[in-house]
This record gives structure tokens, C-alpha cells and sequence, in this order.
């Protein structure tokens, strides 16, 4: 402290306002949800194209075509999703991160063909063009799910390190004090 400082404490500076926090997770989640999107996107075209090359170069049934399809689209989604649209999560348990996602996905490739199995040997809507929308719409709800389990379980957000500053070390009722002399100048000076 220089001469003709009272000795008090300085502020420290106070918090964002809880708007300004909200208003930053909700541009972190739309900018996430961008980014799945896109990759996810990407996916679908994958998986439709995939499906549609399987079930007319082959003899496959339509929802084994599809279950290639899937597996093709699973396969380029992680790799996007770990490369882009995760980059920044938590990377160091792979073998974790790995197995989760192959868990989370292999639901995700049930929701998505039983929507198309429940339509094509349910109700005998098995048409390319009535395939191509149920697997669609499978695809849709399983997205849902997937999303939701990525984000929640395989690719997990790194905790958010703060900066401290000198004044956050000490909680507000323990603010460390100046150590003054009897005369009642800091004891630095004297």
C-alpha cells in the first residue's frame, strides 16, 4: 500500500449477471447444436445414401439394409462429432468415450429400425418411397435420443476453470487483513 491509502480492501470485481451466464450457456448450446447438426446431417445423407445403395445393389432385406446403412453412418458421426463438433471435450478416457458412444448408438440404431420395422412388416408399408420415409423419421427420433446421451454421456464437458484472482482465494468473511504495527502503520513499512 502507497502513503495515503486507507488500508481498505479493493473490490473485487463482481460476477457476470445471471443473464449474462445464461445468455453464454444458451449460445454454447446453439452453437452445439449446430455443430451435431451439421455433422449429423452429413450423417443422415450417409446413412439414406448407404441405405438406398445397399437395398437396390443387393438382395438385403429393407431393414437389414438398413442396419448397414446405420452402422456406416455411426462409424462417420464419431469421427465428426470426436474431430468437430466434441474437440474441446474431455478426451482422456477414450476407451470409455468409445464404448459409451458404441452403447448409445446401438439404441439409437434400434429407435431408428424399429420405426422402419414396425412400418414395412407391421403395416406392410415397404414401397423405396415409403422405406425411405420411415427410415427418416427413425432416424429423427433416434437423433433425439442420441443427442441427449452424447452430450450427457460419451462426450463430456470439461470443467470450466475459472480464473482466481487474489481476492477469490479468501471467502468474503475471511478477507485476509493488513498486518499494521501499534502505531498503526502496515507492518511492510515500517
Amino acid at each position: 500500500m502507497g502513503h495515503g491509502s486507507s488500508g481498505a480492501h479493493t473490490v473485487p470485481p463482481t460476477p457476470p449477471a445471471p443473464r449474462g451466464a445464461v445468455r453464454q450457456r444458451i449460445d454454447r448450446l446453439v452453437r452445439e447444436v449446430v455443430k451435431f447438426g451439421a455433422v449429423g446431417g452429413a450423417g443422415v445423407l450417409v446413412n439414406l445414401l448407404v441405405f438406398n445403395l445397399v437395398r437396390h445393389a443387393t438382395d438385403l432385406q429393407v431393414v437389414r439394409a438398413s442396419i448397414v446403412a446405420t452402422i456406416v453412418a455411426i462409424v462417420f458421426n464419431y469421427l465428426g462429432f470426436r474431430y468437430f463438433t466434441y474437440r474441446d471435450r474431455d478426451k482422456s478416457r477414450r476407451t470409455r468415450e468409445m464404448s459409451l458412444f458404441l452403447l448409445f448408438s446401438a439404441v439409437g440404431l434400434v429407435i431408428e429400425n424399429g420405426v422402419l420395422y414396425t412400418a414395412t412388416y407391421g403395416f406392410g408399408w415397404d414401397s423405396p418411397l415409403q422405406s425411405n420415409i420411415f427410415k427418416f423419421l427413425g432416424i429423427g427420433i433416434g437423433t433425439l435420443f442420441r443427442f441427449w446421451s452424447y452430450r450427457t454421456w460419451v462426450f463430456r464437458a470439461l470443467p470450466v476453470r475459472e480464473p482466481v484472482t487474489r481476492a477469490d482465494t479468501f471467502p468474503e468473511h475471511e478477507q485476509p487483513t493488513a498486518v499494521r504495527a501499534k502505531d498503526g502503520t502496515p507492518a511492510a513499512h515500517r
